[in-house]
């Protein structure tokens, strides 16, 4: 199977991205379609043996529209800006007309001469030069045996036109040219305000695909050659000043700086750079010159894919949203029923004038909205995504997403996610009368020569404190148990407290640390315990106050961990963690959260996103700890690129914020139609309340209601998380 994207041109409501969708369906070899009419496009899957991207094209423009293979961000913008100006100027062209037709139709009737062949004269340019995409728009659809937003304008407009048309030749009395030109000026402004409130939506797209600088300063030979980024290949070597952004993502060879990544990981600390550190493209050298090798350039880098994973986030379709696709395809044959059955009504039945039954049914046409309902979810889901991007959290799909606000367990990974997953020296403790550096002295000279993991803990620790380096010989790995060596005279062993005994002093510590979940080591010299170590993998700063904030989010944690358990207990316990698993192998971490399942909760897995794919893949969300590894991004349906646990919570807090935006949306546009249509229809006129819907004020709802939903949707960028 292979997932294309298609950006769709043409599209004027909720129901041309229901009509396009259902025309992708049908080509042979598609298994699913999906277009997003917020960011205007399509995501696609399908069989390339069976089906082609020119296949897909074709059946998008059978249906009236235009498509193109693959989104081009650039282009996009351009497309964007076109049509904001489009609009823009069609506003003003028809204001221009629309604007004294209203005057004479509202105030001078009576008084002006030859009224009714002026507003013929100003209505027409709007009906068919401003109107025109509507009838367009309306023939598509017509074409394709369905009806959109277009049908609704267009039909209303016209009946209102047709009418006026009949005045003017004096076969009836009243006319409504003033109306049909100001609905479709009120209809133009909607959709101008909801183009720019749309192309807001997209706001943190444009912000990370600006973080890539243009140009980049590579080294050939003895010569620095600015050459385009998109020359630059895997194994150059680049400079990057102070103040530059630095172009592709890459390993430092040479110089020493700090690097701020806070636009791409979401971390606002800026983070040291020494050689063989690696460093991601987009982020900005603060104030030192740094050489690097190109590891990865073009769509390989981080932030590459992280652009990527946000457009397939945005373009992807919540539940929820099935929901408003639903009612946006029957929607409009409805509105249109009711409209002809309320003209029927008021003029057949209760014997009002054409003219007021003709107004009424104008009314209920175009006060109709699809566009609110449909702009509802996309929206949302195209700002909380970019939201979560700007933070370090990628959420790739809307699924995950709309999930969050249903989590009611989250299971933690130990290694690299409750902690730091690098072990640290907590406890060097020497028996009495020892010499601290001349310990740390033997225990450095020995570990350096050691490829234990461990070791490496205890030489950090030692070099930190000091430490020197002495001649080491007859050195000796013993299996399973530690490390033997000469310095001097002196015999050194260094491993397990069990090996050769201990003094009942130092038994009690043993033991002590050991219930901590610390990995104890005895240091002897000449046979004498000298001193212990204790080593742990730290928990991290961040984990019990995660934790915490969940407890209060209402979400119950689980440490899932191949430990024993006195050291799942213990980690457990530090962590403020109540539940666990413990001597859990990692091909068998998906049984546990299965397992959680079964007992009717909706689980999160939190983990590295490499021995913790099968647990994932299982679990209802799979967070990945970013840690900058492809395996990660590939992993689980959200990444953290902070691998910060706190950023769990902020992610729930999201998913939870742009579930209520959409349903706030979706409430707000079902609201405006249920009590909309009637009124439009008469209903309260009928009741004895004397309201009555005119049609310009039922257009100008309609825009209203539109630009509502996207303006609230782009408010949850304001919503803390």
């Amino acid at each position: 199977m292979k997932k294309t994207e298609l950006a769709i041109g043409g599209m004027h409501c909720a129901s041309c991205a229901t009509l396009i969708m259902r025309g992708l369906a049908k080509v042979p070899g598609v298994k699913s379609a999906n277009v997003n009419y917020a960011a205007a496009k399509a995501t696609v899957e399908f069989d390339e043996n069976v089906a082609s991207a020119s296949q897909l094209i074709e059946a998008v423009q059978k249906r009236g529209y235009t498509a193109t293979l693959g989104v081009d961000r650039e282009r996009e913008r351009q497309v964007r800006e076109k049509e904001i100006s489009d609009l823009r100027f069609l506003l003003l062209f028809s204001a221009i007309f629309a604007a004294p037709a209203l005057l004479i139709g509202m105030l001078f009737m009576d008084s002006l001469p030859n009224a009714m062949l002026i507003l013929f004269i100003l209505s027409t340019p709007v009906q068919f030069i401003s109107g025109k995409n509507f009838y367009l728009g309306a023939w598509s659809s017509l074409q394709n045996r369905s009806a959109s937003m277009d049908t609704l304008i267009a039909l209303g407009t016209s009946a209102a036109y047709g009418y006026s048309l009949a005045a003017l030749f004096g076969f009836v009395s009243e006319q409504y040219f003033e109306v049909s030109a100001v609905l479709i000026t009120l209809v133009i402004l909607g959709k101008y305000l909801e183009a720019v409130a749309k192309g807001k939506t997209s706001e943190a797209i444009r912000k990370l695909m600006g973080l890539a600088p243009k140009t980049a300063l590579v080294v050939r030979g003895r010569s620095e050659i600015e050459v385009p980024i998109e020359q630059v290949v895997v194994g150059d070597t680049l400079l990057v000043k102070p103040g530059e952004r630095i172009p592709v993502d890459g390993i430092v060879t040479d110089g020493h700086s700090a690097v701020d990544e806070s636009m791409v990981t979401g971390e606002s600390i800026p983070i040291e750079k020494i050689k063989g550190a690696p460093v991601i493209g987009g982020s900005i050298n603060k104030n030192g010159v740094i050489y690097f090798k190109a590891t990865k350039v073009g769509a390989d880098t981080v932030l590459s894919q992280i652009v990527r994973l946000v457009e397939e986030a945005q373009g992807s379709k919540a539940n929820i949203q099935r929901f408003a696709d639903e009612i946006s395809a029957i929607f409009v044959p409805i509105v249109v029923a009711i409209a002809l059955l309320s003209f029927i009504a008021w003029y057949f039945i209760l014997g009002q004038p054409f003219s007021f039954a003709l107004v009424i049914a104008v009314s209920v046409l175009v006060i109709a909205c699809p566009c609110a309902l449909g702009l509802a979810t996309p929206t949302a889901i195209m700002v909380g995504t970019g939201l979560g991007a700007q933070r370090g959290i990628l959420i790739k799909d809307a699924q995950s997403l709309e999930m969050m606000h249903k989590v009611t367990a989250i299971a933690f990974d130990k290694t690299g996610t409750i902690t730091e997953g690098k072990p640290k020296v907590t406890d060097f403790l020497m028996a009495p009368g020892e010499d601290e550096s001349k310990l740390l002295s033997f225990a450095y000279s020995v570990e350096k020569n050691s490829e234990h993991p461990l070791a490496d803990a205890i030489v950090e620790y030692a070099e930190s404190a000091g430490a020197k380096a002495l001649k080491v010989t007859n050195f000796k790995a013993i299996t399973g148990s530690g490390v033997e060596a000469s310095i001097g005279k002196a015999k050194i062993y260094l491993g397990k407290p069990d090996k050769g005994g201990h003094s009942d002093s130092l038994h009690g510590t043993v033991n002590r640390l050991s219930e901590d979940g610390k990995t104890v080591m005895l240091l002897k010299v000449d046979g004498k315990p000298a001193a212990i170590i204790a080593v742990a993998d730290t928990i991290r700063q961040s984990s019990v106050q995660a934790v915490s904030e969940l407890r209060k989010l209402g979400i119950e944690s689980w440490l899932i961990t191949g430990d024993n358990e006195k050291t799942a207990a213990a980690i457990a316990r530090k962590a403020g963690i109540p539940n666990f698993f413990a001597e859990v192998m990692p091909d068998r971490k998906a049984e546990y959260v299965r397992q959680l399942q079964s007992s009717g909760k909706k689980v999160v897995m939190v983990g590295d996103g490499i021995n913790d794919a099968p647990a994932l893949a299982q679990a209802d969300i799979g967070i990945a700890m970013g840690s900058g590894t492809d395996v990660a991004m590939e992993t689980g349906s959200v990444v953290l690129m902070k691998s910060d646990p706190m950023d769990v919570v902020r992610a729930i807090r999201l998913g939870r914020a742009t579930i209520n935006k959409i349903k706030q949306n979706m409430f707000w546009a079902l609201a405006y139609n249920v009590l909309g249509i009637p009124i439009a229809a008469g209903v309260l006129y009928y009741a004895g309340f004397g309201i009555l819907l005119s049609p310009i004020m039922a257009s100008g709802a309609m825009a209203l209601s539109s630009v509502s939903v996207v303006t609230n949707a782009l408010t949850l960028k304001w919503a803390k998380i």
